[in-house]
């Protein structure tokens, strides 16, 4: 098992920044990609970020590309969001989540764990 802790979220202004953080822990050396996700309020769960641990390789919606940024630590465990330049359209719930699959994927189908959740609010 593989157990994700998001931290980070909170209520900031449009045009503001914040950093996510979600810390892994449990079998992680079972997990390849590593990815955020969002849901706003009546919408569908959708793809932002994944990156995998050992390449490093990087893949973002276009909604957010240019404007955020996923990162890990693999010594800590530990990846990141920062999201700059933020707008109320990104408010949502972001969550981390650690897939096995060793595809860089924006399917969330595709990931096996997942974490609670931090909430983002942007306010206009």
């Amino acid at each position: 098992q593989v157990q994700l802790v998001e931290s980070g979220g909170g209520l900031v202004s449009a045009g503001d920044s914040l950093r996510l953080s979600c810390a892994a822990s449990g079998r992680t050396f079972n997990t390849n990609a590593m990815g955020w996700f969002r849901q706003a309020p009546g919408k569908e769960r959708e793809f932002v970020a994944a990156i995998m641990w050992r390449a490093g390789i990087t893949f973002y919606a276009d909604s957010v590309k240019g404007r955020f940024t996923i990162s890990r630590d693999n010594a800590k465990n530990m990846v990141y969001l920062q999201m700059n330049s933020l707008k109320p359209e990104d408010t949502a719930v972001y969550y981390c989540a650690a897939g096995v699959t060793t595809t860089l994927t924006m399917r969330g189908s595709d990931y096996d764990y997942w974490g609670q959740g931090t909430q983002v609010t942007v306010s206009s």
